[in-house]
């Protein structure tokens, strides 16, 4: 049918039939619900001792604690909702609130990119010009940074919300797992190709920027690390930097396996799509506080510390 033959609906609410079919939605709920306090927890926990210890407010330690901020915003942009409809079985969703769901579900998105993107360029000032590290990556100036990529990444995302805003709706269901730009224009009386081109443009600003400004910051790292001659430097160097790679590949890794299959031909179903969109969006912010914890010597260190000093009492 011709979109123009479609008369507009005045949506109020929509209802989310993602999850509809789910075998054990409560289950899953439950996971997900389980996961959430996991990215709080460990999100937390590195705040805090960033927080409390003055000798790790540094720049890298900053862009960590920017890190650790994303992730719990970008898993709450999510996953309340989803638990909502698993476990209460509640499938509807007001108009303004989903487009807000929306707005920090892909603030979040562009803002774990940004937020990863500092900090190789923190890796990057630390390798490349060790003697300048601090007299570069001044407080004013990561504060600057910090602002800046915040600043970016509301306005992209402002530009996805006020497209989404200015739909007429056809339909008052969205056959996806929560509020998304995708789910918006599919449900509107238009032609969704037409929108997507502006999601594909910003898509491929954010992402194979960020990622060609990554390869390329560590392709100087290596070459600033061949010239090291000491191995205990490379060492530790090397340490450092594949932490930050770790994270590098959770994050890009989902959006770009999405592509990959599709300049294949393979149209994914609309379960595989929930599967890789909710993967990317918590398995970073899961991954990441851990990953830190567990290979940062500084704030393994200071967590052990907290853990000797609580006594247990009788």
């Amino acid at each position: 049918m011709p979109f123009s033959n479609v008369t507009p609906e005045i949506v109020t609410e929509f209802i989310i039939t993602g999850f509809n079919g789910v075998e054990h939605p409560r289950t899953i709920g439950f996971v997900i619900l389980a996961i959430y306090a996991f990215i709080l927890l460990g999100s937390s926990i590195n705040i805090y001792i960033i927080s409390r210890d003055k000798h790790l407010h540094t720049p890298m330690y900053f862009f960590i604690c920017n890190l650790a901020v994303v992730d719990i915003l970008y898993s709450t942009s999510v996953s309340p909702i989803m638990m909502v409809i698993l476990i209460a079985d509640m499938k509807t969703i007001s108009y303004k609130p989903c487009l807000t769901q929306m707005f920090m579900f892909h603030f979040g998105g562009v803002m774990e990119i940004f937020a990863i993107t500092l900090m190789a360029y923190d890796r990057l000032i630390a390798i490349s010009y060790p003697l300048r590290y601090h007299s570069i990556l001044t407080r004013t100036r990561i504060l600057g940074l910090a602002v800046a990529t915040w600043a970016l990444g509301s306005a992209l995302t402002a530009i996805f919300t006020g497209t989404a805003d200015r739909l007429p709706y056809c339909l008052p269901a969205l056959k996806y797992a929560f509020c998304d730009y995708a789910a918006l224009v599919r449900a509107a009386c238009v032609n969704p190709d037409e929108y997507f081109v502006l999601s594909t443009v910003i898509s491929f600003f954010a992402l194979f920027g960020t990622f060609t400004f990554i390869a390329l910051s560590y392709l100087k790292i290596i070459f600033a690390v061949v010239k090291i001659s000491s191995p205990s430097a490379r060492k530790k160097m090397f340490s450092t930097c594949l932490t930050h790679l770790i994270v590098v590949a959770c994050v890009f890794a989902p959006p770009f396996v999405s592509i990959i299959l599709t300049r294949l031909g393979l149209v994914l179903s609309l379960k595989e799509r929930h599967i890789l969109l909710i993967g990317s969006c918590l398995g970073p912010s899961l991954l990441n506080p851990f990953v830190y914890c567990l290979r940062t010597k500084e704030i393994r260190s200071q967590l052990l510390r907290i853990f000797k000093t609580v006594e247990p009492t009788i």
